[in-house]
């Protein structure tokens, strides 16, 4: 039987909607110049690559994962917690989150006996599972944890295995059987599609969309794994360690050395752009780059500012106060000084807006507060299409829930409770943004990378 040809053609990108359905109502299909394609040997037919991206070392493989090869540079990797259910799972304030759990188990248990109720709960495949098996939960307190829910945006996270939808044995292998056990992790993006590729560093649990929603997944690559008994493992294999040491014929090279290597390689602006269309459908892969022990030092800088966000320095952004009453209420006291004044009216509570002004180097929180001198460089820190800046700003806002039980019973956010908070992390991930951008700046802007 031969085998089938494929014959490709595309518009221009440039081209409007009514300009191509106009060209399809005027083109008859025999005058279309269709080009002949040859997929590659991974039976891509598109946007096909030339280089020598297939060359390099595998961060890692499922057969490996499973135990049947050693030839890949991690052990173990694992897509971020799924939940199905983020509104409930999660939460800013521990108090809340403890409330709408009590709640969630309580109706889960009596739909055991009662019947599934749609209404009260969000119900998934793998809880409706549970619950025909009669599994029944006890609320827990200890099960509350830190989760890196977005990048550089840390939220409560109830860690019951029932309710999530693939909270799996891989996790307990990252972060230990409780879940908080130290370790340092790689999270990318896993076929990123649409989106530019990201990377972050994570010393908590991450989400499935950490990095970005609807990216293929945070992929993450821990630096150490837990046994079933606690015992902490290197997660970076023997192999991987004897490729680095033999190539680059220094025996001095570490396991941790290659950790940081991967992370500063994996910012390279140089990498991600030549292997673009590569790290759009498959796991990056290794070069092997002159100056090992430079790029580990850039990796290690990196994970420096990246781990400990939280406790960074600030970075001395200017909080401007323009209360617009503040200047009427003086004038109006001055006049009317000598009588008997009327009784305040209360505070307007500001309006929040919480968006960025890259231009004038502005964020601005509400109608009352704006940070300023926010210099240029700190927003060119992007995981994906946003900033990391712009990242808090987006998960701090007020929104409306859609699950209609949150929304009736559980909804108390509101952005005037975090608003210290906020511009404390504001500062703090400036200081990490500026500071990772001058990392960044120093790499080269081409290498000639070999291969494995």
């Amino acid at each position: 039987m031969n085998k089938a040809k494929i014959y490709y053609f595309t518009l221009q990108d440039e081209q409007t909607k009514k300009e191509k359905l106009e060209w399809f109502e005027q083109t008859r299909l025999e005058q279309v110049s269709f080009e002949q394609v040859t997929p590659d040997k991974k039976y891509n037919w598109i946007n096909l690559t030339d280089n020598d991206f297939d060359d390099f070392l595998p961060l890692t493989s499922k057969k490996v994962k499973d135990g049947t090869s050693q030839e890949a540079i991690f052990s173990l990797f694992s897509r971020g917690v799924e939940t199905t259910r983020d509104e409930w799972v999660y939460d800013f304030f521990q108090e809340n989150l403890a409330k709408k759990m009590i709640f969630f188990v309580e109706n889960y248990n009596q739909s055991i006996d009662e019947g599934i109720n749609r209404d009260q709960i969000k119900w998934s495949s793998s809880l409706k599972e549970y619950a025909r098996s009669e599994i029944r939960i006890t609320y827990a307190k200890e099960l509350i944890i830190k989760a890196l829910y977005r990048s550089y945006c840390s939220q409560y996270f109830y860690s019951e295995k029932v309710l999530s939808q693939r909270l799996t044995r891989n996790h307990y292998e990252i972060c230990g059987t409780e879940l908080d056990r130290p370790n340092s992790l790689i999270g990318f993006m896993g076929q990123p599609a649409g989106n530019p590729f990201a990377v972050i560093a994570a010393k908590i649990l991450p989400d499935l969309n950490c990095i970005s929603p609807a990216s293929g997944a945070t992929q993450c690559l821990p630096l150490y794994r837990y046994n079933e008994n606690g015992t902490r493992i290197n997660n970076i294999t023997d192999w991987g360690l004897t490729q680095f040491q033999i190539h680059y014929n220094d025996p001095t090279i570490t396991k941790l050395h290659i950790f940081h290597y991967t992370y500063a390689v994996l910012h390279h602006p140089a990498y991600r752009t030549k292997y673009e269309l590569n790290l759009k459908r498959e796991f990056p892969r290794l070069p092997y780059y002159p100056k090992f022990h430079q790029w580990a030092t850039w990796g290690k800088a990196l994970m420096d500012f990246h781990l400990p966000y939280e406790t960074a320095e600030p970075y001395g952004l200017a909080v401007t106060e323009t209360n617009s009453d503040k200047g009427k209420r003086k004038k109006k006291a001055d006049q009317t000084a000598l009588f008997e004044t009327e009784p305040a009216k209360p505070k307007k509570t500001p309006k929040v807006k919480l968006k960025a002004n890259k231009e004038k180097g502005h964020i601005i929180l509400d109608t009352d507060t704006t940070l300023t001198g926010v210099l240029a460089v700190a927003w060119d820190y992007k995981l994906g299409n946003r900033s990391a800046l712009e990242w808090i700003l987006d998960q701090y806002k007020e929104k409306k829930p859609r699950d209609s039980t949150i929304r009736e019973l559980f909804n108390t956010y509101r952005f005037a409770d975090y608003k210290e908070h906020v511009i404390d992390l504001l500062q703090r991930v400036c200081t990490v943004s500026v500071h990772t951008m001058e990392i960044i700046q120093q790499m080269p802007d081409t290498v000639e990378p070999k291969g494995g």
